[in-house]
């Protein structure tokens, strides 16, 4: 087995893209909302904007979480700031803006949150974006913190984090497992292996385990689902609602 990076304590609870139940996905805001709650790590999503500026938004698209259209990978960092991000979820949110990896990372730090950093590029733009977005986040997290642990579904993405934060813990993601999977996770030296709760069963947790790697399960919105799965051995759950998951953080 290869020597594993170490990784700081992993709370029973990660807020998914903030807290994205209670206030619109990736967002201070929504940042904010999960600390409020008492999320002790949040997750978030990571793009580039057409002038390689690192901001927060899942979708390759603009229309479902924005009041603009098309892709993101077209727009400016002055264009995608006139964007609202809050209307569509709540009025209450009308005027939020998409924010940049440099403002979550001073919120997340400011908040004494931990972080999961998921490279989320554009089609294409798989390791231009890890590059670009973990040689900011390098030069602006400090020694004296544990280091975010940065994941991916793409390939491309997580060999160039490899490269650019050598020292840093990465996560594998699996939606459905491809056959490589035991290979890519020695290969990359992960830290964590991030399963969809949905596909698994305490067999396949095992398997997992027995690669010496805590398995983190996403997306849990309820206690009973929380229960079981945390019964077959994994870590911590993504929840878009840390309030709610509350009573099983532990």
């Amino acid at each position: 087995m290869s020597n594993i990076l170490p990784l700081g304590p992993l709370p029973r609870l990660i807020g998914h893209r903030g807290a994205a139940r209670h206030a619109p996905e990736n967002t201070l805001s929504s940042i904010r909302m999960a600390a409020t709650q008492g999320a002790k790590w949040v997750e978030v999503d990571v793009k580039l904007t057409a002038d390689l500026v690192p901001v927060l938004m899942h979708d390759d698209d603009l229309d479902r979480t924005t009041d603009g259209k098309g892709p993101a990978k077209n727009l400016t960092l002055d264009a995608l700031r006139q964007l609202d991000a809050g209307s569509w979820f709540s009025p209450a949110f009308r005027g939020e803006k998409v924010p940049t990896l440099v403002e979550v990372i001073q919120l997340v730090l400011a908040l004494n949150l931990g972080l999961n950093l998921e490279i989320k590029p554009c089609p294409g733009r798989e390791e231009e974006t890890a590059g670009v977005a973990l040689t900011l986040a390098y030069s602006l997290w400090p020694d004296d913190r544990p280091p975010p642990l940065v994941s991916s579904f793409a390939d491309a993405s997580l060999d160039m984090a490899r490269q650019v934060v050598p020292r840093w813990p990465l996560g594998y993601l699996i939606d459905r497992r491809p056959a490589n999977w035991r290979q890519r996770v020695e290969q990359l030296n992960v830290s964590t292996i991030n399963v969809n709760a949905r596909r698994e069963d305490a067999a396949s947790i095992r398997e997992y385990k027995s690669t010496g790697r805590p398995v983190l399960a996403y997306t849990v919105n309820t206690v009973p689902m929380a229960r079981e799965v945390l019964g077959w051995g994994v870590s911590s759950v993504f929840t878009d609602t840390p309030s709610g998951l509350m009573e099983i953080a532990g």
